[in-house]
């Protein structure tokens, strides 16, 4: 039967998702499709472009359509996509920050530049504007692969130094609260370019 590159994905992210990333390997790869290593390379040319391909098939979906409202409630609707995403799958979130590390994966590129385009329409400079959208994704990569860390120690049924045990309850909030306060910032940086040497508590818009 002939492989095709859909089908290596596909079991690339069966294998990460039962296993975990460490797990996801070229040799187990090809051993779980019964072909030879060598196989695989035919479809990609290393393993940071397989990766990049998984990550692309867990973010396929997030954050599309998301082009209506106000630039803060896009903001959010992306970031809470993204995130959904990312927890779709075990070790998302340590995948697709490789992957978007490495500069391999299409589709995080695709939501920040969706994200680059709410944020500046916030009225930031095109420069800011796309920094804004990365440090989102980097909020957004950081805080749930800290949150995925911690579910696997809970099934683990190991104790978390501080006594944090209600953690993941709340984890939801606590995104929320951290995006609002990016979103804020935005806002911001926004009021400021635009009435320079004013503070914010003296403008039109306060």
């Amino acid at each position: 039967m002939q492989l095709h590159r859909s089908d290596v994905v596909a079991k690339a992210a069966e294998i990460l998702d039962n296993y975990g990333i460490a797990d996801l390997t070229m040799r187990r790869l090809a051993r779980e499709l019964n072909v030879s290593p060598g196989a695989l390379y035919w479809h990609f040319a290393d393993k940071q472009e397989l990766l990049g391909a998984v990550a692309d098939r867990l973010l396929k979906s997030a954050g599309t359509g998301v082009d209506a409202g106000g630039w803060p409630d896009r903001i959010t609707a992306l970031g809470s996509a993204l995130r959904d995403a990312l927890l779709s799958a075990t070790d998302g979130a340590e995948l697709v920050s490789a992957s978007f590390s490495a500069g391999r994966s299409v589709e995080v590129n695709r939501i920040v530049t969706a994200l680059g385009a709410a944020a500046a329409d916030s009225g930031l400079g095109a420069d800011d504007a796309e920094l804004a959208a990365r440090t989102i994704v980097y909020y957004v990569l950081a805080f749930t692969a800290d949150e995925q860390s911690r579910m696997q120690w809970d099934a683990a049924g190991a104790e978390v130094a501080g006594g944090d045990t209600v953690w993941t309850e709340n984890a939801g909030g606590r995104f929320a609260f951290g995006l609002n306060l990016l979103i804020d910032g935005i806002d911001s940086i926004s009021v400021r370019s635009a009435f320079p040497g004013v503070t914010q508590a003296e403008t039109p818009l306060s």
